[in-house]
């Protein structure tokens, strides 16, 4: 038999996973994200967005593949980016980001922390129960250190996101020429802002929702990107590509991942979990979207209410918003408490009770916190581009970059919804909670 398997992707075509990765892919953490969907319930706007977290990892790899034999990067430094571009979506709960902040609220953990727990050994996510059918599982650093592979080196190209600040630039621009610290270009291929992730799921999104924005060169990126220094950055002859890949990520967020009718799915999501008793929190990270629906559905209260009429999109209405851009001053401090998980939460109990509904029928969705959990690189723009030897951010060379760092990927800065039979009650009085 073949060391590898060729399969077919509907976005990349002919994707081969040979050795180790081979062995990764028909891991049982890999094979339950064939049971996560990777744009939780935007399916339900966007009919066709079906498509899994299995599906990405497995297209980040490939990219991660293609950008490392590109780069002509060291042969045992591009195994552990294979592999951590392989495996970075393995901590991921039912519906991918749409849980993050109850999941962070509730258990002290993010999907970041479990996927590295899993990786280095601190986690087993699956039951004893599993290998009487399917027989011994060894444990993934096992099969990592196999390969002459480092857990802790995998985990921390895993985790990197996190370690860096929001809205921090990877360059430190001083005059006209831009500095750089360490050799963080491995970190930078996982994650940064050109890393294989984003380009894998703009791709993959753009293609399953039929929405065309997602759209990005990813030929002329592989062209010009390079290390220098220690950092990735791109010749100067790729500046539109960068700028492409740019758009499409900031209009992607703005017209699906932030979409409001996806965002009061998910918010219903994450009432129903709410309300649920702790123990069906105790093994989320070994559920799959159909798992954790049905223990929901089972669970009566407002947690089976909620997930039946999510089964049948009978999905809240939205009853107040307020736009971005008609915000004043006064009203943009009043906010800014509710980016707290507790604070928002008390507020949809004060909207419901003064409204004379449940409050399980209020959802308060202030979004800049949940963006910030599940995509600390939006803001990050500073590219650094390579011009006759030396190194400027992309912001020196592009208007449009500076643009969309300022541009806010979501339209609305507060949104209140309501069943339909409770909206015209919740109006009337969500604003006065809001901002007397």
């Amino acid at each position: 038999m073949p060391g590898y398997k060729v399969i077919h992707d509907s976005v990349h075509g002919t994707v081969k996973v040979d050795g180790v990765f081979l062995e990764l892919l028909e891991r049982p953490e890999m094979q339950r994200l064939h049971g996560i969907h990777q744009l939780g319930l935007a399916h339900l706007v966007f009919p066709g967005a079906n498509h899994t977290r299995l599906e990405h990892s497995l297209g980040t790899y490939h990219i991660a593949s293609k950008l490392c034999s590109s780069l002509e990067i060291d042969p045992l430094d591009q195994m552990e980016v294979r592999a951590a571009a392989m495996l970075h979506d393995i901590g991921h709960t039912p519906f991918s980001h749409t849980l993050e902040e109850v999941i962070h609220h509730r258990l002290g953990k993010d999907h970041m922390d479990i996927s590295r727990d899993i990786i280095v050994g601190d986690y087993m996510p699956y039951k004893d129960r599993d290998t009487e059918v399917v027989g011994s599982i060894p444990p993934l650093p096992d099969v990592l250190r196999g390969a002459g592979l480092d857990p802790e080196r995998v985990a921390d190209l895993v985790t990197s996101a996190r370690r860096q600040e929001v809205g921090q630039s990877i360059l430190m621009v001083d005059g006209e020429q831009a500095h750089f610290g360490q050799n963080n270009f491995l970190k930078q291929i996982i994650s940064g802002p050109l890393d294989v992730d984003q380009m894998d799921y703009l791709l993959r999104d753009a293609y399953y929702t039929g929405v065309a924005h997602g759209t990005i060169d990813v030929d002329r990126l592989f062209q010009t990107l390079m290390v220098h220094h220690g950092n990735l950055v791109v010749d100067k002859s790729g500046l539109v590509a960068v700028e492409g890949l740019m758009v499409a990520r900031s209009l992607m967020y703005t017209s699906v991942y932030f979409h409001k009718t996806v965002r009061i799915a998910e918010m219903m999501m994450c009432k129903a979990v709410e309300a649920a008793p702790q123990e069906i929190l105790e093994d989320l990270f070994l559920d799959t979207d159909c798992s954790l629906s049905s223990k929901l559905a089972a669970a009566g209260g407002a947690s089976s209410r909620l997930m039946t009429m999510l089964r049948y999109r009978r999905l809240y209405k939205k009853a107040y918003t307020l736009p971005i851009m008609a915000m004043t001053d006064e009203q943009s401090q009043a906010l800014i408490p509710l980016v707290n998980y507790e604070r928002r939460k008390a507020k949809e109990r004060e909207i419901a009770d003064r409204a004379g509904v449940s409050v399980d029928d209020v959802v308060l969705d202030v979004p800049e916190k949940a963006l910030l959990l599940s995509e600390p690189r939006i803001g990050k723009t500073d590219v650094g581009i390579l011009d006759g030897g030396r190194v400027r951010p992309l912001s020196r060379y592009s208007p449009l970059a500076k643009a969309i760092q300022s541009r806010g990927v979501h339209d609305w800065a507060v949104m209140v919804s309501a069943p339909a039979e409770c909206r015209e009650s919740v109006r009337k009085v969500a604003v006065k909670v809001l901002f007397s």
